[in-house]
């Protein structure tokens, strides 16, 4: 009893911490970006790790072993790697562009495991025969790793996307007004020197917006790519002990099973992502790469949870039922 009023404690405390986090994101977004706050959003994110930490060794007391046998599990061990991957660059003393995903996703994601699921599974269970394995923290970890990772990595492209197309969108207005200017000469020379000397004074202010445009889409590129490799290397160990442990669980190493199938799939679109984005970065700037990322985060939820939502195959054990 002790040990679930602790997880019960530990999961409301890091959710209301994350909660709190979030909050200060938006404030720093959308009022003013004050310093202060920033180190405390660092410091909420690592007191987060802690909470589900301790929930994660509560939990792996009080059940006997590692807590990874249902859906419920696996989502609060997803958004302590979220936690995990946060504190890297905060680590490295890096500006933490990966903070406003990974805080925003870790929220969303432990916030459906609290509140979003059954209270039976919320409950630690007998492991099935199926999951009676040394292999089920190897397999499971990795490829809970290489979710998070990945997750991060691919809306890092995403908003790479957004803000590249949006300075194209942006050149192009550009453009039309330059256009607009060139006929208010011919038809008026005086009122187009008054737009002329107005264009001059916003000069600077435009060059230096642009340069800081540059600047973060090189930051994101840098932290996807970076990202999503690190998640790569974790899904290719998944599925190679996945593989062994189904010789050992089911007497072959590849059954074509759903959860294994989307699986393969999704290290394809991202083996892919990195052999574009190596290739063509000097052409389009990670363009093309950062699409093949953008449906590779698409993949992940079919493989991760719209798998478990069907409950078919021969991972139904981490279904809703």
């Amino acid at each position: 009893m002790i040990f679930v009023t602790l997880e019960h404690i530990l999961t409301h405390i890091s959710f209301s911490i994350i909660s709190i986090v979030i909050i200060i994101h938006l404030m720093n977004l959308l009022v003013y970006e004050i310093e202060g706050l920033r180190n405390s959003l660092e410091k909420g994110m690592i007191a987060t790790f802690f909470s589900i930490t301790g929930f994660l060794v509560i939990r792996w007391i009080s059940s006997g072993h590692f807590p990874l046998s249902n859906l419920y599990e696996s989502l609060i061990f997803l958004s302590w790697s979220l936690s995990i991957i946060h504190m890297i660059p905060y680590l490295w003393n890096h500006k933490n562009d990966l903070s406003a995903i990974t805080a925003s996703s870790a929220f969303f994601t432990q916030g459906f495991a609290t509140s979003g699921l059954s209270t039976e599974m919320h409950q630690p269970a007998i492991l099935v025969p199926a999951l009676q394995s040394q292999w089920l923290m190897m397999h499971v970890s990795m490829m809970l790793f290489s979710y998070a990772a990945l997750l991060c990595g691919s809306l890092l492209s995403v908003a790479f996307i957004v803000i590249v197309f949006q300075k194209k969108i942006i050149f192009f207005l550009k453009n039309k007004n330059f256009l607009s200017l060139r006929k208010s000469f011919f038809f008026g020379d005086m009122e187009y020197l008054n737009e002329k000397g107005s264009v001059f004074k916003k000069t600077y202010f435009l060059s230096f917006r642009n340069f800081y445009k540059y600047q973060l889409i090189q930051r994101l590129d840098y932290w996807s790519y970076r990202v999503i490799s690190l998640g790569f290397a974790f899904l290719t160990i998944g599925i190679l002990s996945g593989a062994v442990w189904a010789n050992e669980a089911w007497g072959s190493y590849w059954n074509w099973d759903p959860k294994e199938t989307w699986a393969f799939i999704t290290w394809t679109i991202f083996a892919i992502y990195l052999h574009t984005r190596k290739n063509s970065i000097l052409q389009d700037q990670g363009t093309n790469s950062a699409f093949v990322a953008s449906i590779g985060f698409i993949l992940i939820w079919i493989c991760y949870f719209g798998i478990n939502l069907l409950g078919i195959g021969f991972h139904s054990y981490g279904s809703f039922q």
